[in-house]
C-alpha cells in the first residue's frame, strides 16, 4: 500500500487553521511527541463532539503526519463532506459490515499510516468516558504498532449531540491531549487491554477537564459541564438511556 497522494488535506489544513484564527480558538495541544514521526500508529480518541477528528488531528502535525480517521460511511455519502472525506483518505465505516473498514485500517497502519478512532462509537451525552470497542487494541495488535490515548474538551461548546450547534463562538478553549503510547502485542488479554485504554483516556479527560481555563458565566447554564463536575449534562447512567 502506496502513501496517498496528498490533493485535498493540506488545503483542508489551512482553512480550518484560518477558521480557528478568525475565530481566535485557543487551541492547546499538549503530549504532540506522542505522535511517531515515522510509522504506523492508532490514535484513540474520547468523542464530546461532531468536530474532534478535526482537532484531534491536531496533535499529529508537529510530527507531520495526518491522521486517516475511521468515520460512519454516512458521513461518506454526504455531498460537501464525502468527497473531502475521501480525498482526505480518511476510512468509511459500515457497521452492517465492519470487518472490511477494519482490514482497511489494518493495511493503512501496516503501510505506515496514523490512523484515528473513537473507541467510544458515538459522542458521550455525559461528556465522561463510555465504555469502549475493542477495536483500536485488535488493530494494533495485528498490525503491530502502538495505541495512543487521546482527550479533547472544549470541542462540545461548538458543537455537540442534543445541543444546537454555535460554530461562530469566539475566544473558546480547545484542549487536546495526547497521552503516553502502549503496545499491544498478539496473544495479550484484549478485554484487558480495552479497559487498560479507557483507564488511560479517562485519566487523561479528567487532566483536561480540571486544567480547562474557562467556566460557566454567573447565571449560564453549566450544560457543557459533567454532572460530578457541577454541570448539568446527563450521569453516565441518564446518558446510556438516552443513546
Amino acid at each position: 500500500m502506496r502513501s496517498p497522494v496528498e490533493l485535498v488535506y493540506p488545503p483542508v489544513i489551512a482553512a480550518c487553521k484560518t477558521l480557528f484564527r478568525v475565530l481566535d480558538l485557543r487551541l492547546d495541544v499538549r503530549g504532540a511527541e506522542h505522535i511517531p514521526a515515522g510509522g504506523g500508529a492508532v490514535v484513540a480518541c474520547t468523542h464530546v463532539s461532531y468536530l474532534d477528528f478535526i482537532f484531534c488531528g491536531l496533535a499529529g502535525l508537529p510530527a507531520g503526519r495526518k491522521t486517516r480517521f475511521m468515520a460512519k460511511k454516512e458521513i461518506f455519502a454526504n455531498r460537501i463532506a464525502g468527497p473531502l472525506m475521501r480525498g482526505m483518505h480518511h476510512i468509511s465505516v459500515d457497521r452492517s459490515a465492519g470487518q472490511a473498514s477494519y482490514r482497511e485500517a489494518v493495511a493503512a497502519l501496516r503501510a505506515g499510516e496514523v490512523v484515528g478512532v473513537f473507541p467510544e462509537a458515538t459522542i458521550s451525552q455525559s461528556f465522561t468516558v463510555k465504555a469502549i470497542k475493542t477495536g483500536a487494541v485488535r488493530m494494533a495488535a495485528e498490525a503491530g504498532v502502538p495505541v495512543i490515548p487521546m482527550a479533547i474538551w472544549g470541542s462540545q461548546r461548538l458543537w455537540t449531540k442534543g445541543r444546537p450547534r454555535d460554530l461562530t463562538q469566539r475566544h473558546v478553549p480547545i484542549v487536546i491531549q495526547a497521552g503516553e503510547p502502549f503496545q499491544p502485542v498478539p496473544g495479550d488479554d484484549q478485554d484487558q487491554l480495552t479497559r487498560d485504554l479507557r483507564t488511560r483516556m479517562g485519566a487523561l479527560l479528567d487532566q483536561v477537564q480540571r486544567d480547562y481555563p474557562a467556566a460557566p458565566k454567573p447565571g449560564e447554564d453549566p450544560w457543557w459541564l459533567p454532572a460530578h463536575l457541577g454541570g448539568t449534562a446527563p450521569t453516565p447512567e441518564k446518558a446510556a438511556a438516552r443513546d
